[in-house]
């Protein structure tokens, strides 16, 4: 009988050693918020991924934050690039205390939802959207790892002009915070650089029917056309454009710089007709990281990267860096950790400024050719 209590004893022991190992492993949750569903649900999915790979691999090399082992979860939610549905979502995230978010994609769902995490001092990173107001606001808990749209819509503007000799320009946007956003910083350096604005037209992100405002603008008789929007209606766009036979050079933002938008855009592309940049670029020794990433991204998830999941991953990795280095994962405690971060990351170095945005931040101009989109130029 003795031998068989002691035995009870030793593997009750044994039990409750285990669970104390299982109950010091703590449950660190981070959230991502993108769309997941609509029309630009393939640049959610991207973001999500990136976010998703960079978490699966911090928990395969092992989390410890403040001495404890900690194992890293992701709470994926969707915004549906609803400015609404990205609201309620943030209060979901800040009711459930997530330690911090990666997103939104949208500027139109990142703008709304980064005061809900502001008032609950809860870090954000948004790992695309380029609308200056983010930053702008005064808020501790925003951030931001690539260009914005003074940035991009400004090398855009004198990019036609001065490169694409552009002297009557036409622009349209959607009417989102990005889009208009992109489109006026644009315009104003059309403007800047001597060329002239001889129509501003505006639609909506879930338009198809373009033939009112392209007719009104083939009247003016422009030589480039800029759109402020997202490839789901860009593609369309330049179908109807040629079907009328406008055939101009068409820019766009970060938004058509997708081989989604080449796809929709079919054979209304002609080589060297469409130019656009991405809000980030990646260039000299930073590229062999790139490309490592893109290689396990296909891997994992059957399909290559779109735009942005690199800086996805990458906002998860230096969010989590910024934990271990407080040794904590309250935000209160790691949020000046995260502003004075400098990290290298698979995008470039990683630093903020005192508005929360990415120092030397860079943009990648590109050009459709041979129904593919082609680098011309890493600019910073």
């Amino acid at each position: 009988m003795k031998n068989t209590y002691t035995t009870l004893a030793a593997a009750t022991a044994l039990v409750c050693m285990a669970a104390g190992a299982i109950a010091q492993n703590a449950i660190v949750t981070i959230a991502h918020v993108g769309p997941t569903s609509g029309a630009i649900a393939h640049l959610g999915k991207d973001n999500e991924n990136g976010a998703l790979l960079a978490v699966e691999e911090i928990n395969a090399a092992g989390l410890s934050i403040g001495g404890k082992k900690v194992t890293l979860k992701l709470m994926a939610e969707d915004d549906a690039a609803d400015p609404k549905q990205g609201t309620a979502v943030a209060q979901k995230l800040t009711d459930s205390k997530v330690s911090g978010v990666v997103g939104h994609m949208n500027s139109g769902t990142t703008i709304p939802a980064s005061r809900i995490y502001n008032d609950a001092g809860i870090a954000q990173i948004s790992p695309s959207a380029t609308n200056p107001k983010y930053t702008r606001q005064g808020f501790k808990t925003a951030f931001r790892v690539v260009a914005d749209d003074t940035q991009l819509g400004g090398t855009l503007g004198r990019y036609a002009v001065h490169t694409l000799n552009a002297k009557n320009v036409a622009v349209i946007d959607d009417r989102t915070a990005y889009g208009q956003g992109v489109a006026e910083e644009f315009a104003k350096a059309v403007l800047a650089a001597g060329a002239k604005i001889v129509a501003k037209e505006f639609t909506n992100d879930k338009a198809a029917d373009f033939n009112a405002i392209l007719t009104t603008i083939k009247g003016k008789k422009p030589d480039l056309i800029f759109f402020g929007g997202m490839d789901a209606v860009a593609g369309p766009m330049m179908r109807q454009m040629k079907s009328l036979g406008l055939n101009v050079k068409f820019m766009g933002g970060d938004g058509i710089c997708s081989a989604e938008f080449v796809k929709l855009a079919g054979d209304a592309v002609s080589d060297n007709q469409v130019f656009c940049a991405e809000a980030g670029g990646v260039e000299g020794k930073n590229k062999t990281a790139l490309d490592a990433f893109k290689v396990k991204f296909k891997k994992r998830f059957g399909t290559d990267v779109q735009m942005y999941a690199p800086y996805a991953y990458d906002s998860v990795q230096l969010m989590v860096a910024a934990m271990v280095k407080a040794g904590s994962s309250d935000p209160v405690k790691y949020l000046p950790a995260l502003a004075a971060t400098k990290y290298q990351g698979i995008t470039g170095p990683i630093s903020f400024d005192k508005r929360g945005d990415i120092n030397a931040g860079a943009l990648t101009l590109r050009t459709v050719k041979g129904g593919k989109l082609e680098e011309l130029a890493v600019i910073r």
